[in-house]
């Protein structure tokens, strides 16, 4: 079994349109565990219940923004370890710090296709 048949991914973005195409790209690369939702509150929910190797997430979301998403999973005991790539239209110099003081892993900006996604995934998982 591959890794991309082991790992699992929860894609985490407001944009309905947004995380479709990401759950699309995912699933072109062979990644076959993926979930997603709207919010980080959500994905905090859903971390809890049932982990995740990895954490796709955009930036810029009300409420919770991924930034602070990233916080809320890095400060959980049984989150901390939980891989996670940052998600962002601009990839302001400021988030990007912010995202690897944290403990970011990753970040890709919009727009991307499937090729960027993979490279970036194979950058903190290995080679898929």
């Amino acid at each position: 079994m591959s890794l991309k048949d082991k790992l699992h991914v929860l894609v985490v973005d407001d944009m309905s349109t947004s995380r479709g195409l990401i759950v699309q790209a995912l699933d072109s690369i062979g990644i076959i565990h993926i979930r997603h939702t709207a919010s980080g509150a959500e994905a905090i929910e859903l971390l809890a219940r049932q982990p995740a190797h990895l954490v796709l997430s955009d930036y810029n979301m009300p409420g919770m923004d991924g930034i602070e998403l990233l916080r809320q999973i890095r400060a959980n005991p049984s989150t901390k370890g939980t891989g996670f790539i940052l998600i962002t239209g601009k990839a302001d110099k400021a988030v990007v710090e912010d995202g690897k003081s944290l403990g970011m892993n990753n970040f890709i900006r919009k727009p991307f296709d499937a090729a960027a996604l993979k490279t970036c995934l194979e950058a903190v998982v290995g080679r898929l």
